[in-house]
């Protein structure tokens, strides 16, 4: 498996992540645990993870992903093999998370990291990321931004103050950002360069065939500011593999979950992208999965693409396509695609 050093850090991790959100809902520990063993098998070193998981996200089951990545590293005796990373919760509404009064201070920040650390077994956390901003902006299916819900926040440069102190500490090696703007990347960077805090190395954004908004000023200011990006989402919650094409109850999140939780998804613009797609993947002795994935794993903006599986099926061919090519003519007609149905699920 390639690596490829994050941003500026000393961190080397494989072009392909885990992503783990399904660990306690749709996976038990067993095959969570059978999971990391296999990719950490064929060479995936990069683990992701967040404080909120899984999804989606309920009281009952907060935590129970970094537990079962925790019992896994406990087991396997294997930490120093896996660069690790999580996430704090920023504002919402989940009341379960720290009463409810979630943010991006120094008071959650550090409750966050050592929770997080108690649940995941170790001492240190080797990338953390913002999960999403504090400040108003539009994420999670919101195509425009709104200056009328503009709300009191936490500055940048006080964000990174505590995170700074944990760097000090030890308690965490980097940090990054996650859901973010070209305006907030160009904003940590300034702060930290103005104040000597720690530089952020890496965004978690949405990236895939159905939403390519990070090529519209992300990529340049990433590529200038030496930002890597870890595409979430690569499946588009399981759109482009085509398999609600096939089946329109078809087991998944798009189908456990209540519609309400991914509403973008289930766009009609999506659903004849995804169409479009899958068709062009079989013309050229594809499957969708492997098209939608070989597109992002052959990127030069993507660091890592961060994959997640319910099925050990599943999670061998999300690795296997790595080894898939695009030639010009595939990528010519996903740009065709993509012109006349432009991100419907951004």
């Amino acid at each position: 498996m390639q690596k490829i050093r994050l941003g500026t850090s000393d961190l080397d991790v494989s072009r392909i992540c885990l992503g783990t959100m399904t660990f306690g809902e749709q996976n038990t520990q067993d095959q969570a645990h059978a999971q990391l063993d296999y990719a950490l098998e064929r060479g995936v070193n990069f683990i992701d993870t967040a404080e909120m998981y899984p999804v989606m996200p309920r009281a009952a089951t907060q935590g129970a992903t970094e537990t079962h990545i925790g019992t896994w590293l406990k087991r396997s005796g294997k930490r120093s093999q896996v660069v690790l990373a999580t996430k704090v919760a920023g504002p919402s509404r989940m009341a379960w998370i720290r009463d409810g009064r979630g943010d991006l201070d120094a008071t959650n920040i550090r409750a966050a990291v050592e929770s997080s650390l108690a649940r995941l077994q170790t001492d240190y956390i080797d990338l953390y990321q913002l999960h999403w901003p504090s400040r108003n902006v539009p994420i999670f299916g919101q195509l425009a931004f709104d200056p009328q819900a503009e709300r009191a926040h936490v500055a940048i440069e006080d964000t990174l103050a505590v995170l700074g102190e944990l760097v000090t500490a030890g308690k965490i090696r980097h940090i990054g950002v996650s859901n973010e703007s070209a305006w907030g990347v160009s904003e940590f960077v300034k702060q930290a360069q103005a104040k000597g805090l720690p530089r952020i190395v890496s965004i978690q954004n949405a990236y895939h065939l159905a939403n390519r908004s990070f090529e519209n000023g992300l990529d340049e200011t990433c590529f200038r500011e030496q930002v890597g990006l870890l595409a979430y989402s690569p499946l588009a919650f399981g759109q482009l593999t085509g398999k609600y094409l096939e089946n329109t109850d078809a087991s998944g999140r798009l189908t456990i979950f209540p519609p309400t939780w991914s509403p973008r998804y289930l766009r009609p613009t999506v659903v004849e992208a995804a169409r479009r797609y899958a068709a062009l993947a079989r013309e050229n002795g594809m499957t969708p999965t492997q098209l939608a994935l070989a597109w992002c794993y052959s990127r030069w903006f993507v660091a890592s693409t961060i994959i997640g599986a319910t099925t050990m099926t599943q999670l061998e061919e999300n690795i296997d396509a790595f080894d898939v090519k695009l030639d010009d003519s595939v990528i010519a007609r996903i740009n065709h695609i993509h012109a006349e149905i432009m991100n419907p699920g951004q």
